[in-house]
């Protein structure tokens, strides 16, 4: 019973990140996404309204950076973006840091400009920044041990955790739409979220399956799995297929 309960919430929460992104039915009008628009306030913000430009503080790119904190939003999955816009307006996320100035930015936009900003970013052209594990290192920052980190990613540990690419696909690949891409996001990044997950600070996740798998993890554990997954492969040997996040947004039309 407890696990029809959980999966049922958990398809419950997958209808309710298709809402978050617009995605329309069979009968409902066709839901647009400009890009243009949504490069436009990526790089310049809305200056009217006090949203600072995106790339201020997430690279060019959209990689994000480690010496700020901030996560890379590039092909990490049009509706998880999406979603997260819509609890920093809502204040179901409510980060600490600088990351505090997303729900003011959030709020700010309308729900056409989320979808627009989360359509050109997981557009952007496929690439690859990854974290610079030997110069956080040097600056004093634990990176862990990566052979230790692919143990938890690829397998989990009996009775503790279970793996985590149970949900986020082989090496954090991403499995659109509810779960996003986490191989090659930044390390500060991933670490400060799972200690979130850990500490109930961050508490947006579907059914609360992040609280309950973070609670189990030591700093160890969480330094070693985003030392692996900061630095994973889109396609490796054995496992070729490379997810493009896109599978929601393949049923929107998009204005370029």
């Amino acid at each position: 019973m407890l696990r029809l309960s959980k999966l049922a919430m958990v398809c419950w929460g997958t209808a309710a990140l298709l809402a978050f992104s617009g995605v329309s039915f069979a009968g409902d009008a066709p839901v647009t996404a400009n890009i243009l628009n949504g490069k436009k306030i990526f790089e310049n913000g809305k200056p009217d309204a006090g949203v600072t430009a995106c790339n201020t503080c997430h690279g060019d790119k959209a990689m994000g950076n480690d010496d700020m904190g901030t996560p890379r939003l590039a092909n990490i999955g049009y509706v998880y973006v999406i979603k997260q816009l819509t609890n920093f307006a809502d204040d179901k996320r409510t980060p600490a840091g600088l990351g505090a100035v997303m729900n003011g930015f959030a709020k700010s936009l309308t729900e056409q400009e989320r979808r627009d900003i989360s359509a050109y970013v997981n557009t952007l052209p496929k690439s690859s920044e990854r974290s610079d594990l030997a110069a956080l290192k040097t600056a004093g920052t634990p990176v862990g041990e990566s052979y230790k980190g692919k143990i938890l990613v690829r397998y989990g540990v009996e009775n503790k955790v279970s793996a985590c690419q149970s949900c986020h696909g082989f090496d954090g690949r991403g499995a659109d739409p509810v779960y996003p891409k986490i191989g090659q996001q930044k390390f500060v990044y991933l670490t400060n979220q799972l200690k979130n997950w850990r500490d109930g600070s961050r508490a947006n996740d579907p059914a609360g399956q992040m609280r309950a798998i973070a609670k189990n993890l030591t700093d160890d554990d969480i330094n070693n799995a985003a030392g692996y997954l900061s630095q994973a492969e889109d396609s490796t040997p054995g496992d070729s297929l490379e997810v493009d996040n896109e599978t929601v947004m393949k049923n929107v039309k998009l204005i370029k």
